[in-house]
C-alpha cells in the first residue's frame, strides 16, 4: 500500500465542538430548519456522548432518519430573534478500518461497474443510487477522461481509486476563496482548485462517470497528527470525503484534500450523493433581512 494511504494501527477518541451563528439585520418572526447534527453510530465509529443546543430555544422539535441513513433534527422557532446559534458538542471513539485492506485484491473495475448496472431479474444492489448524476454533480465526458488514466483493463477497482485520490491531490489546488458552497464540480473541476468539498465531489464525478457507486461523506477532520505524522489539511469547518463501493472489501472511504484513507482522524456525519443532501443547516425564515454567519469547528483528541 502506497505511503501516503497507509492505515492507522490505534484507535483515537475525538471531542467535537461545533457552532453555527447566524446574525440578522431585521427579527426573524418564524423559522423552520432542518439539521444534520448527530454523527451515527457504525461499526467503526461510536459515539458516546452527543448534545445539541439551539438558542432561541424551539417551539416544537423532532428527529427522524433520511433516505441515506442520517439522522436529520427538524426544529421551528415562532419567537422573533435576531440571533441563533447552533451548538452540537459529541464525544466519538474511532476504531482503525483498513488494517486488512488489500487494493490489489479488489475486483477488477469493469467488473464492479458491470455490476451496478440494471439487469433483469437482478437483486437490487442499494449501491446503485450512487451510480448517477446528482444536483451538484453531473456525469461529463471530461471527468471519464481524467480518471481513465488510473483505470486501466482489469486495475481492482480499490487501486484505481486511491491512484485517483492521489493524482487529484496532485493536480488540485487547496484554496478556501476559490469555491462557494454551490459551486458544481465541474467548475471546480475546471479550474483545478477548490476546499475539501470540491475535491470530493470532483473526485465522485469521476467515479460515477466509469459506472462505479461513490457517495459523499460529510464529517469533521483532526488536524492535529499524532507524533511523526503530518498535519492534515482542514478548514475551521466540516470536511468531506469520498466513499467507493467494492462489493468484497463494501464501502472504502478516501480523502482526497489529504491523500489518505479516511480513518481514526475522521468523525463521520453524514452521507449522500453530494454536498446538497447533507449541509448542515438548511430551511426557510421569514424575515431576516440581511445576515451574517459565523462557523467554527473544533476536534481534539482525548488523551
Amino acid at each position: 500500500m502506497n505511503d501516503a494511504v497507509t492505515a492507522s494501527t490505534g484507535g483515537c477518541t475525538l471531542n467535537v465542538l461545533h457552532t453555527t451563528a447566524y446574525r440578522y439585520s431585521q427579527p426573524v418572526e418564524h423559522a423552520q430548519q432542518r439539521a444534520v447534527a448527530t454523527p451515527p453510530d457504525l461499526p467503526w465509529q461510536a459515539v458516546t456522548a452527543h448534545e445539541t443546543r439551539i438558542e432561541p430555544a424551539p417551539t416544537h422539535q423532532h428527529v427522524r432518519t433520511d433516505a441515506f441513513g442520517n439522522r436529520v433534527l427538524h426544529y421551528m422557532l415562532d419567537v422573533p430573534h435576531t440571533q441563533m446559534q447552533l451548538t452540537c458538542t459529541s464525544t466519538v471513539v474511532l476504531a482503525p478500518r483498513w488494517q486488512a485492506l488489500d487494493p490489489a485484491a479488489s475486483a477488477p473495475w469493469e467488473t464492479v461497474a458491470q455490476s451496478l448496472r440494471f439487469h433483469v431479474g437482478q437483486p437490487f444492489d442499494p449501491a446503485t443510487q450512487f451510480v448517477f448524476a446528482s444536483p451538484n454533480i453531473a456525469l461529463h465526458p471530461s471527468l471519464r477522461e481524467y480518471a481513465l488514466p488510473s483505470f486501466g483493463a482489469g486495475v481492482p477497482v480499490v487501486a484505481g481509486a486511491i491512484d485517483l485520490m492521489r493524482r487529484i491531490h496532485a493536480d488540485f489546488a487547496y484554496h478556501s476563496e476559490s469555491t462557494e458552497v454551490d459551486t458544481p464540480a465541474m467548475q471546480a473541476f475546471v479550474q483545478r482548485s477548490g476546499v475539501c468539498q470540491d475535491f470530493a465531489q470532483v473526485m465522485i464525478g469521476c467515479l460515477r462517470s466509469l459506472g462505479l457507486a461513490a457517495r459523499y461523506v460529510s464529517g469533521y477532520l483532526c488536524t492535529e497528527p499524532p507524533p511523526g505524522e503530518p498535519r492534515l489539511v482542514g478548514a475551521d469547518a466540516s470536511h468531506a470525503w469520498v466513499s467507493v463501493y467494492c462489493p468484497v472489501a463494501g464501502w472504502v472511504d478516501l480523502d482526497p484534500t489529504n491523500n489518505v484513507l479516511a480513518d481514526t482522524r475522521h468523525v463521520t456525519l453524514a452521507l449522500g450523493r453530494d454536498y446538497s443532501d447533507v449541509p448542515l443547516l438548511h430551511g426557510v425564515i421569514v424575515g431576516g433581512g440581511a445576515h451574517g454567519v459565523d462557523v467554527g469547528v473544533t476536534v481534539v483528541p482525548v488523551d
